[in-house]
């Protein structure tokens, strides 16, 4: 077996309001009003160590934890995974 780590992040699909992301934006970088940032989006991760076979497996076993234990809503967010080598 050999060791991966998986990061989860979740944030909302382009169509949800992000509320904290809009608030940062306005109370902390506009107040400068000398600045390129447009659009903050906030998002959620989560790291995982897990053992598995490859990467894909490591994977796997992480979006079906996700996915079993309800970790996500699917209807507003939206899910990415990374894997690496540890």
């Amino acid at each position: 077996m050999t060791f991966f780590k998986v990061n989860v992040t979740i944030e909302n699909k382009p169509e949800i309001s992000d509320p904290e992301g809009d608030t940062i934006l306005n109370d902390l970088i506009l107040k400068d009003h000398d600045t390129s940032v447009k659009k903050i989006h906030s998002a959620k991760m989560l790291k995982f160590d897990v053992d598995a076979k490859n990467r894909k497996i490591a994977e796997k076993i992480v979006m079906d934890l996700c996915d079993e234990f309800r970790i996500y809503n699917p209807l507003v967010s939206k899910v990415s995974i990374e894997s690496f080598d540890a």
